[in-house]
């Protein structure tokens, strides 16, 4: 009930009878009446989910009889959990959803009657302490989403009475003590999602009343124990992700109901055993190394099946022609068969009515969908993933619910086959389509993902697409033959994060109706004939986070006139104008506001590419582009959400490198070759510790390449060829792995690796004095400081007095020159160049 309006004090006066109070839920507000802790026959108190509830310190009565206290999601202070060891008939604890910062009281480790303690989701600061031994009347003790860290301790082997322990959802590490063995009568153990190492014990006597085995996203290694093979009580094995190795042996258990192995490095044949588990319902042991022939008829064993997954191994499945279909996996919901070396589609999927998921991917089945597929799950079928094969004809799609269809990487050609209209995502990329997209494909109303990419459609871009931004987040054009502009019609609300034309054959100016776009995160519109200046209007959305215009017959500056303070493209990590006609000087105001590469943690994305979610078989859906990495253009099938990138390259910008950019700390890769970009290379391009290539080729560059690039530790690709640039070029570290052709058109560099070496002493700068009208061959300079440093710098100097005086006295010009022409012959008897600096 909702009581957030009702003050907590109406509970003072509640009869001394009363044995049962639940409040749970109820949004109460304010502090609790203590009193409640005192009256003598209260057994239940629930006030679990009451987060505004505020509980005072208190002393709780050594009488009371209370055995069931419920304080999970609200807050308490420390102090009255301190005093809960005072309840000694308590026997049901829930603490479930609160922050214990300085760990788990030590006054709950004193509860000897306790049997269920519930602490899931409590954020613990620390591990357990060993004092949790001490529970021994405990039968149940969930410790999931805890934020534990440390080992599991050994202690928890005095829980002789335990029969569930969850310590899910942690950060334990360490290996599973022995001491668990102890634990006879535990029937469900979960430790999933933690950092445990080592292999499982192996005791024949093992917990032998143990039900559930969870410890799937671990470090786990070893081969599978031989107890699991023989547990009578076992009925579910949940050990994926982990690292277990070696030969799935026999099981002698009938019980088994739930395998899950998936993610290991378990290899050999499937036991023959497994065909005869009457119980099984889940058998889930994709991406492994394991081999063998398997025929379908095997599966007739057991009818209970209901999910099956043996992708990404090396099996070859078979089916008999001649096998009743109507007795193979007859209650099948999902079946996962991709890279399982299937040639065609099984005869037995006939009998399968309940089938709900489909994976025949990656396998080598030919021609077209037979016309019996229609009959398989019509009513029920929801997912079908038949990409990777060689399929080359669909003639059309009779599943009237289905929502996933990926027919993407095969050999289809003809018009584009329209999909139910019940279709979230339709993947049919990589295939040899034809003709115009029908208008038949905007029925498809709840459309999430549409990826026509790589095919030979043609025609206009259909104007309907803009009538299912409502629906639509992903539209992937690219590689086709479209023409013609964008559609302009986007309309308010649209629900588009990627949005991708890239390689096709549109004009036209870009429609300002993408700004509807507020959850736009990719547009690619590179490789087309896109006519038009540079749209600054994009930089108002919010979420956009990869740009690309490359390629097409954009034009005009990059200034920005606005007076506008908020920043622009604030969220931008790949941003690419290359190959247009962009004119002007760089944006120094957009290269400013590209706060993301000067700062990640302004991203907030804890995924590490970019794409979005499908609710049934793969999971996530990543987003793709085509980008210049390193001088080589590069399909990449994912976006890091790491990578920052900026390319600007094959454009006409002129006037300086921005210091600004050496404010983009976050940058892998530069590009501004191929532009009129003159004056010196900026020191600041040094702070950017991140950068692994950068290209500044085929401009006007002038003046020295800066030494503290040669501190950049991961610059791998650097390219400065055909500029103006003189004088020795950094040495050590990543620039002695540089060929000469980074440097090649620069005939004033000099140094490892070009064939110029580098002579550091310069000609005399002008004479400081004249006499009579003609220049004097000694001017006061390098001769007299070469005395000074050979002889000391006060008789230098004096004789220096005296050439300033005097002019030139033979006998001194003698001198000089003589001593100069020993300390020549002596440097070139030890092979070295002269490295001298200009004298003063």
């Amino acid at each position: 009930m909702d009581m957030s309006s009702v003050n907590a004090h109406v509970f003072m006066n509640l009869s001394s009878s009363l044995r049962s109070l639940s409040l749970a839920g109820c949004d109460l507000q304010g502090k609790f009446p203590k009193n409640i802790f005192d009256l003598p026959n209260l057994n239940l108190l629930n006030l679990g989910g009451n987060q505004n509830l505020n509980l005072d310190p208190l002393k709780l009565n050594r009488s009371s009889n209370l055995e069931h206290l419920d304080l999970s999601w609200m807050s308490f202070s420390t102090e009255f959990i301190d005093s809960v060891d005072n309840l000694q008939a308590l026997k049901y604890f829930d603490l479930s959803g609160n922050s214990f910062f300085q760990g788990l009281s030590v006054s709950i480790t004193n509860l000897s009657s306790l049997e269920y303690l519930i602490l899931r989701g409590a954020n613990f600061f620390g591990g357990l302490p060993d004092s949790m031994g001490n529970l021994v009347s405990l039968k149940f003790l969930d410790l999931s989403y805890s934020n534990l860290s440390g080992p599991v301790p050994k202690s928890l082997g005095n829980l002789l009475q335990l029969t569930h322990l969850d310590l899910g959802s942690n950060k334990l590490s360490g290996q599973i003590p022995l001491s668990i063995l102890n634990l006879t009568q535990l029937e469900y153990l979960e430790i999933s999602e933690n950092s445990l190492e080592g292999s499982l014990p192996d005791e024949v006597t093992a917990v032998p009343n143990l039900i559930y085995l969870v410890l799937f996203d671990n470090v786990l290694n070893g081969t599978l124990p031989s107890w699991l093979y023989t547990a009578p009580s076992l009925k579910g094995i949940i050990l994926s992700q982990n690292q277990f190795s070696g030969h799935i042996k026999e099981f002698q258990t009938k019980s088994l109901e739930y395998l899950d192995l998936e993610n290991n490095k378990l290899q050999g044949p499937l036991p023959s055993s497994i065909f005869q588990l009457l119980n099984l319902t889940w058998l889930l042991l994709s991406s492994n190394n394991l081999s063998g022939v398997i025929e379908f008829r095997m599966f007739s064993n057991v009818p209970n099946l209901k999910h099956l997954d043996l992708s990404y191994n090396s099996l070859s499945l078979t089916s008999n022609a001649t096998s009743s279909v109507n007795h193979i996996l007859p209650n099948v919901t999902d079946l996962l068969l991709s890279s399982c070396n299937l040639s065609e589609f099984p005869q037995f999927l006939k009998g399968l009515k309940s089938l709900e998921s489909l994976d025949l991917s990656c396998n080598k089945i030919e021609g077209k969908i037979p016309q019996w597929m229609q009959e398989v799950g019509n009513g029920s079928l929801t997912y079908l993933n038949v990409s990777h094969n060689s399929l080359t004809e669909v003639e059309h799609f009779p599943w009237k619910n289905i929502e996933v269809l990926d027919l993407s990487s095969n050999l289809i050609s003809g018009n584009l086959p329209i999909p139910a209209s019940t279709i979230n995502f339709f993947l049919i990329s990589n295939n040899s389509l034809n003709g115009e997209v029908s208008s038949l494909i905007c029925n498809a109303t709840s459309l999430r993902v549409l990826d026509l990419s790589h095919n030979n459609l043609s025609g206009t871009i259909p104007r309907c697409f803009g009538n299912l931004s409502n629906s639509l987040e992903f539209l992937n054009l690219k590689k086709n033959k479209f023409y013609g502009t964008i559609p302009p019609n986007f309309a308010q609300g649209c629900r588009l994060t990627n949005f991708n034309l890239n390689g096709n054959l549109l004009e036209g100016p870009l429609t300002p109706s993408i700004l509807n776009c507020r959850g736009l995160e990719v547009l690619d519109l590179g490789n087309n004939k896109i006519n038009d200046t540079f749209p600054h209007w994009l930089g108002s959305l919010p979420y956009l986070q990869v740009l690309v215009l490359k390629s097409n017959h954009m034009h005009g500056s990059l200034r920005v006139n606005s007076s506008k303070s908020s920043p622009f493209f604030s969220k931008i990590q790949i941003f690419d104008l290359s190959s247009n006609y962009f004119s002007g000087p760089l944006p120094v105001r957009y290269i400013n506001s590209f706060k993301a590469i000067i700062d990640l943690e302004k991203i907030g994305s804890t995924m590490s590419y970019m794409g979005v979610y499908v609710q049934r078989g793969s999971g996530f859906y990543t987003y793709s582009i085509g980008i210049v990495m390193k001088g080589q253009y590069m399909e990449l099938v994912k976006i890091f959400t790491m990578w920052m990138i900026i390319d600007l390259s094959n454009n006409q910008f002129e006037g300086g490198i921005p210091k600004v950019f050496g404010k983009l700390n976050l940058l892998k890769g530069l590009n501004l070759s191929h532009n009129n970009l003159s004056g010196g290379i900026p020191t600041s391009i040094g702070n950017l510790t991140s950068l692994e290539w950068l290209d500044l080729s085929s401009n006007r560059l002038s003046g020295t390449i800066p030494n503290r690039l040669a501190d950049l530790p991961f610059l791998s690709s650097f390219n400065v060829s055909e500029n103006q640039l003189h004088g020795q070029i950094p040495q050590g570290k990543q620039f002695n792995t540089f060929g000469n052709d980074s440097y090649e058109g620069n005939k004033g560099l000099c140094g490892f690796p070009v064939s110029k070496g580098c002579n550091i002493i310069e000609p005399a700068p002008p004479n400081v004095l004249e006499k009579d009208g003609s220049k004097s061959n000694i001017a006061f300079g390098w001769k007299v400081v070469l005395i000074g440093y050979g002889c000391g710098v006060v008789f230098g100097m004096s004789v220096g007095y005296v050439v300033f005086e005097t002019g030139k006295p033979k006998w001194l010009v003698n001198l000089v020159e003589n001593q100069q022409e020993k300390r020549r012959r002596r440097k070139s008897k030890k092979g070295n160049r002269s490295d001298r600096r200009r004298r003063i």
